[in-house]
């Protein structure tokens, strides 16, 4: 994961992801770098829009679907069983808009 970071924290700073740079900033965190995984980590980002990777990320964390729980019992459960369906339903978007709020701040 510290290689991901490392990339990502190239990209914000507007630099170019390159194998220096990457085990650069490893070596300043105190990380043994590994050779083979910086050469997969910048081949594997070669061409990607890493800005386009993140908004995507973000956009599918938050359109998440909620399974919706089951329901049984007469009219005044079916009834509560809706509000609590609710309530949590709100509170899972609230969660989501939370985390994707805190990627923002992440990664600008």
């Amino acid at each position: 994961m510290e290689y991901i970071y490392a990339a990502l924290l190239i990209h914000k700073a507007g630099g170019k992801v390159e194998e220096a740079k990457v085990k650069k900033v490893l070596e300043a965190a105190g990380i043994k770098v590994d050779e083979a995984r910086v050469k997969a980590l910048v081949a594997s980002l070669d061409g990607v829009n890493i800005d386009e990777a993140i908004e995507k990320a973000a956009s599918v964390a938050v359109a998440a679907p909620v399974a919706a729980a089951p329901t049984t019992g007469g009219a005044a459960a079916s009834g509560e069983a809706k509000k609590d369906e609710k309530k949590k339903e709100e509170e899972d978007k609230k969660a989501a808009e939370q985390a994707s709020a805190g990627l923002g701040a992440l990664f600008g």
